[in-house]
């Protein structure tokens, strides 16, 4: 890992463009790296939110069931950040992550993603308008697929 490589790196990201560089240097080093291969699952759906992750490089599928199999919900591209719902609620995962490809991570442990929120309020209002767009699309996608289902009443009545 090269922390000037990653804080740098970091910078690029819109949630820590405007932190101090020596924040990212500490974000950076008081993070660990974590490697993916294709196929390997990052975390399960309903597993501990212990951490939040920064996707550094590749892409990471995203799945709404604890197996990992079929079309994901969504893939998420480097320099996303992915598992903070769970740490802000403290509530467990709410879906399962895969590697898509070779996947290299950040992963910033619980309480200082916390600190680094608590801290930093111009992060915790990216993080939040990053929650709210979220909550939007999964609403859309919602009442898209309800739309397009047949309602009980258009069904025959035997």
């Amino acid at each position: 890992m090269d922390l000037f490589k990653d804080a740098e790196q970091l910078r690029e990201i819109p949630l820590f463009a405007r932190l101090e560089p020596t924040r990212l240097k500490l974000l950076a080093f008081s993070s660990e790296e974590a490697s993916f291969d294709d196929g390997d699952i990052i975390f399960t759906m309903n597993s501990s939110s212990d951490s939040a992750y920064v996707i550094m490089s590749g892409e990471v599928e995203v799945f709404l069931r604890k197996e990992a199999t079929g079309e994901p919900i969504a893939v998420l591209p480097a320099n996303d950040l992915v598992g903070e719902m769970g740490v802000i609620g403290n509530q467990p995962r709410v879906a399962t992550l895969r590697a898509k490809g070779q996947v290299r991570c950040l992963r910033i442990l619980a309480d200082d993603f916390l600190d680094l929120l608590k801290d930093n309020p111009e992060v915790s209002l990216s993080v939040l308008r990053q929650l709210v767009d979220r909550l939007t699309k999964a609403s859309q996608a919602l009442e898209a697929m309800r739309s397009s289902m047949p309602a009980a009443s258009d069904s025959p009545t035997p």
